[in-house]
Parts: structure tokens; sequence; C-alpha cells
């Protein structure tokens, strides 16, 4: 067994993140609204009455912190599995152990499974009737949006709860909290942090503490101190250890992001259209991702209200594919602004729809004897014939559809952008046809 000393030096060397991670709930930074006094969570643990639950949000907001508390405070016993490295057959094994260990000393086990969005239906299903009959407390952790990563079955048997990014005052808090730390922290060194320095290491962080935190640890092993031991960590060395703010989009923040740039574009929000498209792209998305949602709603948001819409958007995409980035951009930008600020219609997306449905419910239908692949001049038994409309100025009345579909309509113009002239040219159209009846 390890003594008091090789502990204490155990710990020491641990990163400054671990070494800073809160043993109860009056230490967690953050998260006020799972962590006040009054709140359910904050109950539930007090009580040792914390059913299965999930706790999922972006990195370095808590998760893990949490889990750890309730480990710390609860009396059942802890097993901590990580579902990357887990599986099936791991998971059967620690079930039979909650189960002896429930029968025989009646203790319940509480699961920790990080990433548990990684496991797949098989191993979910595993843990099932384990989680019905009590024989385990799940806890699992999660940067993925568990309603749309996990199985339902699972989701349904736990309460979720989202951690949210932490402030800046928050993540402010932590890192001067880890500088006057004596036990865990920099306590006892002679190390002076500017203000600059941590604004710098704030900002970067992007509400994650434990990528501040190491910042901050790099930024002071890697400074000699000056002539009377001194540490000082300031601005340019604060950037040196932070870089840039860091910008990371997992699965579900990834189509979060993707349904934004999209209600953007149909909403004429340019402005948040090009943010949420930058974003992605910063993230580290391929530009094409972006082409091809902004093709689709150039036809399906705008369409026939502005027809140069799609052009843009179209050309853009190619301009991209010869010049790539960042020239390749400023087209790229230009569409968005374009497509986001034409006039909408979505009767081609209407049309469409209705067209389909049609289909579906007519079934086979017979093609005009005047439409088919015949002899122009070779009438069928009504005396029907095709006549061609440019002999008659452009436009001749005949019948079109299938005769078990005549008066059908798939295509309304509205009344944005440039479909009342194609509504006016369908009204003339019309009216060459009411004359007609007249005369006959």
């Amino acid at each position: 067994m390890d003594d008091l000393f090789t502990m204490a030096a155990g710990n020491m060397m641990a990163p400054l993140a671990e070494r800073m991670r809160p043993r109860s709930l009056a230490d967690f930074i953050g998260q006020k609204h799972l962590v006040s006094p009054d709140s359910l969570l904050s109950r539930a643990i007090r009580t040792d009455k914390l059913g299965s639950c999930i706790f999922f949000g972006p990195p370095g907001t808590g998760k893990t912190t949490l889990a750890s508390i309730i480990a710390e405070t609860t009396h059942g016993a802890f097993a901590k599995m990580n579902a990357v490295t887990s599986g099936v057959a791991d998971a059967k094994k620690l079930i039979d152990e909650a189960r002896d260990r429930l029968k025989m000393y009646g203790k319940r086990t509480y699961l920790l499974l990080d990433e548990c969005h990684r496991w797949n239906k098989a191993q979910s299903d595993c843990v099932l009737s384990a989680i019905e009959d009590g024989s385990i407390i799940f806890i699992g952790s999660t940067t993925e949006n568990p309603y749309v990563s996990m199985t339902k079955a699972i989701v349904s048997r736990c309460r979720v709860f989202e951690l949210k990014p932490l402030t800046d005052a928050e993540v402010e808090t932590g890192l001067r909290r880890a500088i006057a730390d004596k036990k865990n922290g920099y306590g006892n060194m002679k190390l002076t942090v500017t203000d600059d320095a941590i604004a710098h290491f704030v900002w970067a962080a992007n509400g994650d503490l434990r990528s501040a935190y190491g910042s901050l640890e790099l930024a002071v092993l890697s400074t000699p101190p000056d002539g009377e031991g001194r540490i000082t960590v300031n601005a340019g060395i604060a950037e040196q250890s932070a870089q840039k703010k860091l910008l990371t989009v997992d699965e579900t923040l990834y189509y979060d992001m993707l349904s934004a740039f999209c209600k953007s574009l149909r909403g004429s929000a340019p402005d948040a259209a090009l943010y949420y498209a930058f974003r992605l792209i910063e993230s580290g998305c391929d530009p094409m991702l972006i082409f091809r949602r902004l093709m689709a709603h150039a036809a399906e948001d705008v369409g026939l209200a502005n027809t140069n819409a799609l052009v843009v958007a179209v050309s853009a995409c190619q301009a991209y594919e010869r010049m790539g980035a960042p020239e390749g951009l400023i087209p790229l930008t230009e569409a968005i602004i374009c497509v986001a600020t034409s006039p909408k219609s979505n009767s081609v997306v209407v049309a469409r729809d209705a067209a389909i449905k049609c289909v579906k419910e007519s079934g086979d239908s017979v093609v005009p004897y005047q439409l088919r692949n015949y002899p122009e001049n070779s009438p069928n038994n009504d005396g029907r014939r095709y006549v061609y409309p440019h002999d008659h100025g452009g436009y001749v009345r005949q019948e079109y559809m299938p005769d078990a579909l005549v008066g059908r309509k798939f295509y309304y113009p509205k009344s944005e952008g440039d479909e009342p002239n194609i509504a006016a040219f369908m009204e003339r159209i019309r009216r060459i046809e009411r004359e007609k009846d007249k005369k006959n």
C-alpha cells in the first residue's frame, strides 16, 4: 500500500485539471441550474437517492466531476468504465458482481460510463435489465446529445441533465483558485500571472475549464524563473501557451449548426447565415457541405421568386472548386448573401410534393394519344392529334394530362419576387382558353 508521501507525490504529478477537480458540490464551479442547494440533483445527491442519469454537455463543463462527487458522497459501490474500451463481456461481468453485492450486502452499485454515446445497441441492451431491476444505478457522461446519439431504451430509463459552457467569469474563478491553492495548485510557488494573461486564458478556453487549466499549467511549467525564483506569466506567454480559441463541432453540434444555417437562409437573415457557415468552416468542416445546402435552399426556399439565386449558388460552388480557399470563400459569401436576401417562395417544393402524391395515388395513368411517340399526323380513334404550339404563336390549347387527371394542378405561383410574372403568364393562357370556350 502506498504511504502518504507516495500518494501526495503521485497527486502532484497529476495534471492540474485533475488536481483541481472539486470533491463536493460546494466547490463546484458553474452549472448553477443543476447544483444550486434546492435543485433536484443536489437534493438527490445529499439524500443518496439519485437514480440512473446522463450528464451531457461540452468538454470541460463538469460532467466527470459531478460523477466523482456522487462517488464521494454515496454509500454505494462504484465502478467506472469507458465506452470506447469496454465491451459486452466487461459490462456483464460488472453486472453479475453488482447483483451479488446487492444480494449479499444490500449495497447498490453505481456504474459510471464515460463517452456513453459510443456504446452500440448490443452493449446498451446488456445493461437494460440491470437498470430496471435496480441492480445498478447507471450514470453516463457524454458530449453528444443522448436523445440523438444513444438508444431510446437507455435514455427513457434515465434522467438527463444538460451542462452548459462555463461563463468567462466562472473560468476566471477556476484559474484564480488554481493559482492561489496551496494544496493542489500553485499557491506555494513564487508565481505571478498578469490580468492580461488570465484574460487570454479565459478567452481561449471558450467555456472549457479543463482547457484553461491545461493552458495555465503549460505556461507555468515552461516559463523559467527569474533570479529571485519567481515565475511571471504575462500576456505574451499566455498567447503562446493557449494559442487561439479552440472551435470544435461534435456530431450533435454539427447538425444544430447546419440546421441554424438553413433556417437563417430561409428566414432572410444573412448575418446569421454567414456566422453559422463560417463557424462550421473554421471548425474544420468541408465548405462543400455548405455549398450543397446553399444550392438546395436556393431552389427550395427561393425558387421561382428569384431564379438567379440558384445560378449564383451553383456558380459560387464551381468557383470554389477551381480556386479553393481562401479566395473561393468570397463567392461563397456572395452566394449566401444572395440566397438569404432573395424573396422567398416554396411553390417549387409544394408543386413537387403534390405531383409525387398524385403519382402515388393515381397509379398507372395512360398517356394521351396525341402526346405519345407516334407520327404527328397519326390521329387516334377520337381524331385527336398533337398540335405544334409554335404554329399558333407559342401556345395552343390541348390536353397534356392523362384523361383520369384532367384539371389537376400542382403549381400555384406566389406573390413574391418574379413569380407574379409567372402568374400573369398563366392567367394570359387561361384567358385565351376562356375566349376559345366562348367561341365554341
